[in-house]
């Protein structure tokens, strides 16, 4: 067989032959190879005429296809199948010949491949592309790791399937081993407080401002045209004004209130506790959905537990939405915020040197998390690359003096009402913590200092403490 394609990718479901058709209409020959023969003869059948494609029957066959040094994306599920398919490409493989993981890889699963790839003279690519289907096919955005080496080679080719901001590509190398698979992680993190937030507001439209979901949906499309501009404001207002064809009711109405997730969300949380790093906001939308799905569970409690004396909302439902809106965008800024902390305390953790300023550029478009204000975020590093929290940088100081006041007052309406805003509340909770004085963590260093001869700091003087709690509780300097 002809080496004459300029890329490959083997997986042909919807993401594979989403991004396999994005490369042939940017007009390279594209070798396609699925474990099952039928779904490439079906792929080819579909979409042939879309551009240049080389179908091959086996891997050997798909490797022989590819022009040197050979690039391989990989579009299956993660996991085992994942390795099992890196195998079976490095066994057909040549020094300098490059296999992309396209998946949402756990990225220490990448640093572990990275490295047994590198023994063998081959690199390997941990890239994290977020856009989902409709990204795939038209632009996504996306978050290569691996080698540097290798970016020069495959760069050009992602570059130019990638979406475009003002002619800027949404994809730049983000770091060594895994440091691709941990950034698309804490972007996926980021994804379910930014989804939760929005539903909490839904839910506080709906249920404290008695708003229909037609009502809130056109709230949603004026908000998607100010500060809120972001993808995912615009498709809940898509969602919120769909009617179900068979029943007549809105189709938020019968949709199960039971959130799925395949694992990101749970990943970026661990990695937060190991580094240290509080993505409170996260946390709350993981275990948010989590609770979602405990339906035995919550059908056991529902009219059972009290609820104390609840409040109904009888203020100016105007101003309420405003509040609302104020409420989402400063809590969405803290979960940015969060993430942010943590892809740079990863990177130090890792010795990746990443550039923050480089993902608020390539979050911009292509990405489910893409929304307007992170040119002001791209802003804030370029103003001030160390600043300690985005919280801290001037613009958005600014703009939290704007939305303090309506956080405030949505998270007590809503306590009152008895409505669950877990990240509303958390996110709050979280931006009071940062800004207080003094923390109750005094007294827990007391508690511990007390059972466990922990020590402590003192206010007034270098050096570490413990008082003979059991003894004449004098000080001593340990």
């Amino acid at each position: 067989m002809t080496s004459i394609a300029q890329i490959g990718v083997v997986g042909l479901a919807v993401m594979g032959s989403s991004i396999a058709r994005n490369f042939a209409r940017r007009g390279y020959t594209v070798a396609v190879y699925n474990r099952s023969f039928a779904k490439t003869e079906d792929f080819i059948s579909n979409y042939g005429d879309q551009g240049n494609f080389i179908p091959a029957e086996t891997i050997q066959d798909f490797v022989a296809a590819l022009e040197r040094p050979r690039r391989a994306l990989i579009m299956v599920q993660a996991g085992a199948a994942t390795d099992a398919v890196i195998e079976q490409l490095a066994d057909a493989m040549d020094d300098g010949d490059i296999i992309i993981d396209g998946g949402n890889a756990l990225y220490t699963d990448t640093i572990r491949r990275e490295a047994a790839m590198r023994e063998r003279g081959l690199h390997f690519v941990g890239a994290g592309i977020s856009g989902g289907e409709e990204g795939a096919l038209n632009g996504p955005s996306i978050m290569p790791g691996g080698p540097a080496e290798s970016y020069a080679s495959l760069g050009p080719i992602l570059e130019s399937i990638s979406a475009k901001v003002d002619g800027v590509p949404c994809c730049t190398h983000i770091g060594p081993d895994g440091a691709g698979h941990f950034v698309k992680m804490v972007h996926n993190g980021i994804e379910y407080a930014d989804m939760q937030v929005i539903g909490e507001a839904y839910h506080l439209l709906r249920y404290a401002a008695g708003m229909t979901p037609s009502e809130i949906a056109e709230v949603f499309r004026e908000w998607n045209t100010g500060d809120l501009d972001s993808y995912l404001v615009g498709i809940t207002a898509e969602v919120l004004s769909q009617v179900d064809a068979e029943t007549g009711k809105p189709l938020i109405d019968v949709i199960v209130d039971s959130a799925g997730q395949k694992g990101t969300g749970r990943w970026t949380v661990k990695s937060a506790l190991d580094l240290g790093i509080p993505t409170t906001g996260i946390g709350e939308a993981v275990f948010a959905r989590a609770l979602s799905g405990a339906r035995t569970q919550r059908a056991a409690t529902v009219d059972i537990l009290p609820s104390g004396k609840l409040e109904e909302f009888t203020g100016d439902r105007t101003q309420f939405i405003e509040d609302v809106r104020r409420a989402l965008y400063a809590s969405k800024l803290v979960a940015y915020a969060q993430g942010f902390d943590q892809i740079q305390a990863g990177s130090k953790e890792h010795n990746w040197d990443i550039d923050p300023r480089d993902l608020a550029t390539i979050w911009r478009d292509g990405c489910i998390i893409r929304a307007k204000f992170l040119n002001r975020i791209v802003d804030a590093y370029n103003t001030n690359s160390e600043v300690e929290s985005l919280l801290l940088d001037p613009y958005f100081k600014g703009e939290l003096e704007q939305l303090i006041d309506s956080w405030r007052r949505v998270v007590i309406v809503a306590t009152a009402a008895g409505l669950p805003v877990p990240v509303f509340t958390s996110s709050l909770s979280y931006y009071d913590s940062l800004r207080a004085s003094r923390l109750p963590a005094a007294l827990i260093q007391g508690q511990r200092d007390f059972f466990g001869a922990h020590t402590y700091e003192r206010i007034d003087r270098p050096g570490s403490f413990h008082t003979l709690w059991n003894g004449d509780r004098s000080e001593i300097e340990v």
